[in-house]
């Protein structure tokens, strides 16, 4: 694992990342923007699908669903990047470990509700069963956790 940590610190981009300029900055804010795309999509989907509303799903669930899936590309992309100027380092970062085990339980978690049954009936009638809150209650809490282990990543 090292030896790819350290491939991955000498890649070009990573190496420019580490320059003086605005390339970081950039990269650091577009990190965000896709955080915040991500998040602000998701969490009302799933508040909506936990909690019921007056909005029909069949036009909101797949608006804010590829909302999400915009901002979570965005958000990997630039991350993969960010965790490029110093993998060795968010390697050994507890925060950074916990961020990862949460994004791939997010992940995992949004295939699951993808498969599930009750999200066609979501998409498709706008009614909500049972499984599909869990799973909206479990992406809530999953994502959630995920934004708050990747900010304790620079206190550690």
């Amino acid at each position: 694992m090292d030896q790819l940590a350290v491939w991955i610190e000498h890649w070009t981009l990573a190496e420019a990342l580490r320059r003086p300029g605005a390339l970081y900055p950039l990269v650091n804010a577009a990190h965000v923007l896709g955080i915040g795309l991500l998040l602000g999509a998701i969490l009302p989907l799933d508040l909506r699908l936990l909690l019921g509303g007056s909005t029909p799903l069949q036009v909101l669930a797949p608006f804010l669903s590829r909302a999400a899936g915009i901002g979570l590309t965005l958000a990997l992309l630039t991350g993969f990047a960010l965790f490029a100027v110093k993998p060795r380092e968010y390697l050994g970062n507890g925060a950074f470990i916990w961020k990862m085990v949460l994004l791939s339980l997010a992940l995992i978690n949004v295939a699951l509700q993808h498969l599930n049954p009750g999200w066609a009936r979501v998409v498709q009638h706008g009614t909500v069963d049972a499984p599909t809150r869990i799973l909206a209650a479990l992406s809530f809490l999953a994502w959630l956790g995920c934004l708050l282990a990747g900010r304790w990543i620079g206190f550690l």
